[in-house]
């Protein structure tokens, strides 16, 4: 089960608890907690093993606030621009949890890349392999350092980080270099987009709008020409 999803568990349990022992006090009977009780645990259990947790981040996104939302584009904005820089096929892209299912996308969505572009390490040269490898994980860290950049400290990207530390798993590296290795790519992300700045605002502009992938990708080529 995902943290959000355990969080809201621990939540409810505790809301049912303290109904089970304040009902008395206010005549409540106590078939209405165990009846939550029991939807509650079937609604996660359900959203957990069936939708991905999709559930609970639609139920999360209708009490986020205008911030939390705009949050989300400059995160996800800087995936973009880094994979778009370092040509990392980018299928599509959503900035929330409703519009990830409107376009079929599991989980809350995100910039959506077209992982066949990761070769099969047996059947590649080992140091092009890690290029490719070392690149994409900037891409990872990419939403990080966006939110750092514009917030001063990031909120998001904690299945970023999972993803990061999938793509080094075949890789043979202790706790304090895998560690290292994120916090590089972290600041290798923020030089890029530093390096970048109008065409990530513009990007920023663009993906606000929904723009197409095609449309942002021409955004990004019009400002750094």
């Amino acid at each position: 089960m995902q943290d959000t999803g355990l969080n809201i568990l621990a939540i409810a349990i505790f809301s049912i608890t303290l109904s089970v022992l304040l009902g008395p006090l206010f005549n409540l009977s106590p078939f209405i907690p165990a009846s939550l009780t029991f939807l509650m645990l079937s609604f996660i259990t359900i959203d957990t093993l069936s939708w991905k947790n999709q559930g609970v981040n639609l139920l999360l996104n209708i009490f986020a606030s205008k911030e939390e939302k705009e949050r989300i584009i400059y995160h996800e904005a800087g995936h973009f621009l880094t994979a778009y820089l370092y040509n990392i096929p980018i299928i599509d892209y959503s900035l929330s949890p409703w519009e990830a299912v409107k376009k079929k996308i599991s989980g809350s969505g995100g910039v959506i890349f077209d992982n066949n572009f990761i070769p099969n390490k047996k059947s590649q040269d080992l140091k092009e392999f890690n290029s490719i490898i070392e690149r994409f994980g900037i891409v990872l860290m990419a939403g990080i350092a966006a939110e750092k950049f514009i917030y001063n400290n990031s909120e998001g990207g904690q299945e970023d980080r999972q993803k990061f530390q999938e793509i080094y798993s075949n890789l043979t590296l202790t706790y304090s270099n895998f560690q290292l290795k994120q916090r590089l790519a972290i600041i290798q992300a923020t030089t890029i987009i530093e390096q970048n700045k109008e065409s990530y605002l513009a990007l920023v502009e663009a993906m606000k709008q929904r723009k197409s992938v095609a449309e942002c990708q021409v955004i990004i080529q019009l400002v750094n020409k």
